[in-house]
């Protein structure tokens, strides 16, 4: 909407497309070596960015209409990401590049329709850490997500 968001949303999408290169990169080899920092499969690495858009969209969005995520902690996010490791073990190259290019295209799209207000729109994301605006959330959260995971999958395949 603004130039704010249209900025917001090209650095989410060439950090996207980054992710996309390097998942297209992986060979079936790399796809199942197991990443240091997660300690999950290269694979379940990539699903985690690719399904954590959606995730990490309705977060962008409750801020975004001013209000906050009630009574969400760490120990709640690192069991869901733990069910989601066990539950994808098996997911494939071509799932996971569809999941992220469709999830990435639904994000870049919300992020470009927000206002400047909607921007400064502030609201808590997780229990003891202080709140955020939504456009925090979209650089450290939506942003930093594709970033963090893609240079531990680079680190594991050595690229």
């Amino acid at each position: 909407m603004g130039a704010r968001a249209e900025s917001l949303a090209k650095q989410f999408e060439a950090k996207a497309a980054e992710m996309t290169g390097v998942i297209k990169g992986l060979s079936d080899a790399d796809w199942k070596k197991t990443t240091e920092a997660e300690k999950w499969s290269v694979g379940v690495t990539a699903h985690h960015v690719a399904g954590g858009h959606a995730g990490i969209l309705g977060i962008v969005k409750t801020l975004a209409a001013g209000q906050s995520i009630p009574n969400f902690t760490m120990d709640m996010l690192h069991e869901m990401n733990a069910t989601h490791a066990k539950e994808q073990a098996g997911c494939t190259k071509a799932e996971t590049l569809a999941l992220h290019e469709k999830g990435a295209a639904a994000a870049a799209a919300v992020v470009r329709g927000l206002s400047d207000a909607e921007l400064d729109k502030t609201g808590t994301v997780l229990v003891g850490v202080p709140a955020m605006t939504t456009q925090q959330a979209i650089e450290s959260i939506l942003i930093s997500h594709i970033n963090d995971h893609m240079g531990s999958i680079r680190k594991t395949v050595g690229g």
